[in-house]
């Protein structure tokens, strides 16, 4: 089957030279298929070398790149320390009829451009991009200079006393004139696990030093610990949406990176009930069905599971094939959702923002290798979506 070599090398569990010499856990993509990949650069693979070339010019375009940092916004938030991270919520807008225009009101899928005025969620956005291109093209490379910058985003946003962020989001997502923060601000951190996937490709470095990742690993423990005790924490937790399922793969990411994996399979053990939550027998999943942009969220919700599944993999919990006695399952929902993601079915919901089928070339490569189905790895090539930084997504 082509499952076995999917995406040509990438799948190839090739014996490698240097796996002796460098050992390191990642939570999504597993070492011994990064050492493949590795190894066909070094052989010569002409499309690896056409990869390699395209992760070189990512990292150079950001060797240049200031790192952002949340004292970069000119508001302050309520507790008067920029070092909070702060943001409004999308969806709310000013209530013309009233006084002051507050409170603010929710017009689902439509963004309020004042958001931009409050730079954080942007600024950890980048921080994500930046550190996930400049480690790949680190340890793929060896050239010290993108450890280097990579080690500066770390830096700037973790670790300097005069830049990083406090370990919380109590005012993530606020609505003016009804609260200073919510717990649906916590899934603007979902990129925090992009990060903590490829830390460790810089193990090597002299730019990220013991102490480096002692204190790294002590901001995320601190973070954990909000996550997990706060009032936002907790909200978000109870979400019965794709915002729950996003907040375990946080939870998760964080853990297995700290080497909690213990306290990851207790915690694990709660995401099952989330299938009948979120999923009808049939494969729907109502509550993102009934939002504005209901494709999109949909595809969304699905992608969190699928990343949920890959951390369960590490501690060995099976998500990807668990089902309720009636039914209910990730596949069956990847499988409901597709004929209308590629446009084979007339969608019935609402959507009102362009859909970009670019969001299933993750999904459908897991669900290839997860499911052991040709057919999925047929339809993510269909779609010739490829980045050089997406070499870590598809393992």
């Amino acid at each position: 089957m082509k499952i076995k070599g999917l995406i040509s090398f990438t799948f190839l569990c090739i014996t490698f030279s240097l796996v002796k010499a460098q050992q390191f856990d990642m939570l999504f993509v597993k070492s011994d298929r990064l050492f493949a990949v590795k190894e066909r650069m070094f052989s010569g693979d002409s499309v690896a070398i056409k990869w390699k070339k395209s992760l070189i010019k990512d990292g150079d375009k950001l060797l240049s790149v200031k790192p952002g940092s949340v004292m970069d916004k000119q508001q302050n938030p309520p507790s008067g320390s920029k070092h909070d991270y702060m943001s409004l919520a999308p969806y709310f807008w000013p209530d013309s009829s009233k006084p002051g225009a507050v409170p603010y009101i929710r017009k689902d899928g439509e963004r309020n451009p004042e958001i931009h005025l409050i730079t954080d969620h942007a600024k950890a956005d980048q921080l994500e991009k930046a550190v996930q291109s400049l480690a790949l093209a680190y340890y793929f490379t060896g050239d010290e200079k993108y450890a280097k910058k990579a080690s500066q985003f770390l830096h700037v946003w973790f670790l300097d006393s005069a830049t990083k962020m406090n370990p919380n989001l109590q005012y993530a997502q606020a609505i003016k004139g009804v609260n200073e923060g919510r717990g649906t601000g916590v899934i603007e951190t979902i990129g925090f696990s992009t990060i903590l996937n490829v830390v460790r490709l810089l193990d090597d470095s002299k730019f990220w030093t013991k102490h480096d990742k002692e204190q790294f690993n002590e901001w995320f423990s601190d973070y954990l610990n909000w996550m997990l005790e706060s009032k936002n924490g907790k909200a978000e937790y109870n979400a019965k949406n794709n915002h729950g399922i996003w907040y375990d793969m946080q939870i998760l990411s964080i853990e297995l990176y700290l080497g909690k994996t213990g306290i990851a399979k207790e915690f694990i053990t709660t995401t099952f009930k989330r299938v009948s939550e979120q999923i009808e027998p049939d494969g729907k999943m109502p509550l993102e069905l009934a939002r504005t942009a209901a494709l999109s969220y949909s595809t969304f919700c699905l992608e969190a599971w699928f990343k949920t599944a890959t951390l369960g993999d590490n501690i060995g919990v099976d998500l990807w094939h668990y089902s309720t006695s009636d039914g209910r399952c990730i596949k069956k929902a990847l499988d409901w959702l597709l004929p209308y993601a590629l446009g084979e079915k007339k969608w019935e919901y609402k959507q009102i923002h362009d859909y970009s089928k670019k969001q299933l070339y993750y999904i459908l490569l897991k669900a290839a290798d997860r499911f052991q189905d040709d057919h999925y790895y047929n339809l993510a090539m269909s779609l010739k979506y490829k980045e050089s930084n997406k070499i870590i997504d598809i393992f």
